[in-house]
């Protein structure tokens, strides 16, 4: 597999939403029927090969078909060093595993996490740990309206 646009996934199958950082990747999943996104899991980056098997283990486990990772580009649509991170994490688990990837814009997916957090009531001592996962879920969402929207 390769690298793929959104709508060149698996048209059936959970899907994993990561939001790949530098000290931590936030993980959601989809439902089979691709409904709804949410936050399962943060896994805190220590060896490449260790965050890849905690990675495969939630992949497996939820039976998914393929990942939506996040790409995070610039307000001006460019792409600077941690878009490009977020494409060396896409071809490393591609050298690992043959599975479908496709990567998708999160602008601003951090803050929307901590604004929803916020509204949730979710005290400012527990965000931190949450932000990430909750900002993969929000990646995942709006990747499977986009789907959804191109689909119909």
């Amino acid at each position: 597999m390769s690298l793929t646009d959104l709508e060149n996934l698996p048209s059936e199958g959970a899907l994993l939403g990561v939001d790949p950082g530098a000290k931590r990747i936030g993980v959601a999943v989809c439902d089979p029927r691709r409904s709804i996104a949410t936050a399962l899991d943060t896994i805190h980056r220590t060896k490449l090969a260790a965050d890849l098997t905690a990675l495969f283990t939630l992949y497996d486990s939820r039976q998914c078909a393929g990942l939506v990772i996040g790409l995070p580009v610039n307000m001006d649509g460019s792409e600077g060093p941690r878009a490009q991170s977020a494409r060396a994490f896409a071809r490393n688990i591609l050298k690992h595993r043959d599975i479908a990837i496709a990567m998708h814009d999160e602008r601003l997916s951090s803050a929307a996490a901590d604004d929803a957090m916020a509204e949730a009531g979710v005290k400012p001592a527990q965000r931190r740990s949450l932000r990430d996962q909750t900002a993969a879920a929000i990646i995942l969402q709006s990747a499977i309206d986009r789907l959804g929207a191109i689909r119909s």
